[in-house]
C-alpha cells in the first residue's frame, strides 16, 4: 500500500474514531495553508548541500557551521551517512568544507540534527554539540573545532535515559547544555501513531551537565528548536505544533521559569539569534501536511520568520521569505550574517540571499 493511501485511510480511521477534534487538531497543527510568494534578492544555492541542512548556526566572524545528511522517520533518506560543513561567510565565494572528522569516531552511522556553538571564555576555543540518531537512537556528541586544518576532535559522546528523543540542542559550557526533546515514548511506533491520535502537550527541555541531569521545562506538544538570548539570561524554545516560541528565564540553578509564549503562525522549527539585536530568526513549514507526505509534485514549501522586540509587550513578527516548494523544500532553519540570510532544509538545498 501506498504512503499517501495508508496515511489516508489512517486519517479517516482516526477521524471517524475520534470526531472533530482530532480533524481540527490536525488542521491546527499541520498549519495546512498555501503560500504567497515573497522572494529575496540574489538568491543562490549552496553547493554541496542536496541532503539537507537540517541546523545551521553562526558564531563570530560569520563563522557557519551546517549539519547535513539527516536520516528522519517520514523523511526521505539521504545518499550515505550524515556530515558537518563550515561556511566563512566572509568570503565571497561562499563554498561549504566539509569538517573531517577524527578516526576515533563512527563516521557510518553519523546521523547528525541538531547544533550548537560554544566558544570558552577562557581560551576561545570552539566546540561543537551535535544531536547524533546513530541507528535512530538519541544521543549527544562533543567535539573541539580545529580551525587550522578545518578538522572536528570528537571528545566524547553523552548518552542519557532522559536524553531519549533529543531534537535540537543549545550549548551553554564546554560540558553542559540545554536539549529538547521532541517525543514522549522513544518507540517509533509510539511516536508516529499514540502521540498523534492522543495529541497531549508530553515533550520537554532537559537540562544535562556532567553532575546534574533534570527536565527543566515540560508541556510542549512537540519541542523543536532551542536557543539562549544574545546575555545567556533567557532560553527560547520552539513547539512546532502548537505554532509558538516560549521565553523563559534561566536561573543561577540552570532551572527555567516560563514567561511568555509568542505566536508565530506556521510550524516553526529551529530559531537562531542575532547576537547583536537579539532578533529570532525561525526555519518555518507552512503546511506540515505536504511536508509530511513529501510528494515532490505537490512539493511542501518554505517560510522564514522573524521575530523583533521578544522580550516587549507586542513582539514584531514578519515573514521574511516564503517559497511554495519550487526554488527551496521543507526549511528548518534561517541564520543572518553580515546582511545575508542562511536558509536550511531538512532533506533539500540549502540558499543563501540577500536581505536587502
Amino acid at each position: 500500500m501506498g504512503k499517501l493511501v495508508f496515511i489516508s485511510l489512517l486519517v479517516a480511521a482516526l477521524s471517524a474514531l475520534l470526531g472533530e477534534r482530532f480533524v481540527n487538531l490536525r488542521r491546527r497543527a499541520l498549519a495546512s495553508r498555501e503560500l504567497v510568494q515573497n522572494h529575496l534578492p540574489n538568491c543562490v544555492t549552496l553547493k554541496n548541500l542536496n541532503q539537507g541542512s537540517e541546523d545551521i548556526t553562526i558564531i563570530r566572524d560569520g563563522l557557519a557551521f551546517i549539519s547535513t545528511g539527516l536520516s528522519y522517520p517520514g523523511m526521505p533518506d539521504p545518499d550515505g551517512p550524515g556530515k558537518i560543513y563550515s561556511l566563512d561567510l566572509q568570503d565571497p565565494r561562499l563554498k561549504p568544507l566539509e569538517l573531517r572528522v577524527s578516526r576515533n569516531f563512527d563516521l557510518d552511522s553519523f546521523n547528525p540534527h541538531g547544533i550548537s556553538a560554544y566558544v570558552s571564555p577562557s581560551d576561545d576555543e570552539i566546540y561543537l554539540f551535535v544531536v547524533n540518531h546513530p541507528h535512530h537512537g538519541s544521543q549527544v556528541e562533543v567535539f573541539q573545532f580545529v580551525e587550522d586544518d578545518q578538522s572536528l576532535l570528537h571528545l566524547k559522546t553523552i548518552k542519557h535515559e532522559l536524553l531519549h528523543s533529543v531534537n535540537d540542542i543549545v550549548a551553554v559550557g564546554v560540558d553542559s547544555f540545554y536539549a529538547t526533546n521532541d517525543h514522549y515514548f522513544s518507540n517509533t511506533a509510539f511516536t508516529s501513531l499514540i502521540e498523534l491520535v492522543l495529541a497531549q502537550p508530553w515533550t520537554n527541555v532537559v537540562y544535562y551537565s556532567p553532575d546534574d541531569v533534570r527536565v527543566v521545562a515540560e508541556g510542549y506538544y512537540l519541542a523543536n528548536g532551542i536557543n539562549t538570548s544574545p546575555d545567556k539570561q533567557h532560553l527560547y524554545v520552539v513547539d512546532v505544533l502548537d505554532h509558538n516560541v516560549h521565553v523563559l528565564e534561566r536561573k543561577e540553578d540552570n532551572a527555567l521559569v516560563p514567561v511568555k509564549a509568542v505566536a508565530v503562525g506556521s510550524m516553526c522549527d529551529n530559531v537562531e539569534v542575532d547576537p547583536e539585536t537579539g532578533d529570532l530568526w525561525l526555519g518555518c513549514h507552512p503546511n506540515g501536511w505536504k511536508l509530511f507526505m513529501c510528494d515532490t509534485k505537490d512539493p511542501p514549501g518554505s517560510e522564514v520568520i522573524r521575530v523583533q522586540n521578544i522580550h516587549s509587550d507586542q513582539p514584531e513578527v514578519t515573514q521574511v521569505y516564503a517559497d511554495d516548494g519550487q526554488v527551496i523544500m521543507g526549511s528548518s532553519v534561517a541564520a543572518t550574517y553580515g546582511g545575508k540570510l542562511l536558509i536550511g532544509t531538512v532533506f533539500h538545498k540549502t540558499l543563501v540571499c540577500d536581505l536587502k
